[in-house]
């Protein structure tokens, strides 16, 4: 499931309001959601994953939902590393995330995009502390 754009305003204070009150009545056992006359019992884990769909659009962000398991092309991948094409590119030729060829064409797995995301976020998050102390030496005001 893919939302292309950012959440409206009235949609981000739809979901504010609703990740307010579904937080407040954060239940102890399976979450039970009540719609008028039905009555839907939800695996925490789909819970967690709406507290933090909502939470994404109250701050008036766009949601991508992708099984596990999805075969992606490269410009889907790209998107969701939030790198440029050509770059991804790079990185599959590296052999850094795995692919496969359909035809011509790149296949990404997303558990392949993630496993990625989950090696090289600390890279980035120490580089970029690095970056910031530097500033901070240098008086950039950061």
């Amino acid at each position: 499931m893919r939302i292309e754009e950012p959440p409206t305003a009235a949609a981000a204070l739809d979901a504010r309001e609703a990740l307010r009150l579904l937080t407040s009545a954060r239940p102890e056992q399976s979450p039970v959601l009540r719609l008028d006359d039905a009555t839907i019992h939800l695996p925490q884990a789909a819970f967690d994953l709406l507290l933090e769909a909502l939470s994404q659009m109250a701050n008036g962000n766009a949601v991508t939902l992708v099984p596990l398991n999805a075969e992606l092309t490269s410009h889907q991948a790209a998107d969701l590393l939030n790198v440029s094409r050509p770059t991804l590119i790079r990185l599959l030729d590296a052999g850094e995330i795995p692919f496969r060829l359909v035809g011509t064409h790149r296949r990404i797995r997303s558990a392949d995009l993630l496993a990625y995301q989950r090696r090289t976020d600390p890279e980035r998050d120490a580089a970029l502390a690095e970056l910031t102390r530097q500033a901070q030496d240098l008086g950039l005001g950061y």
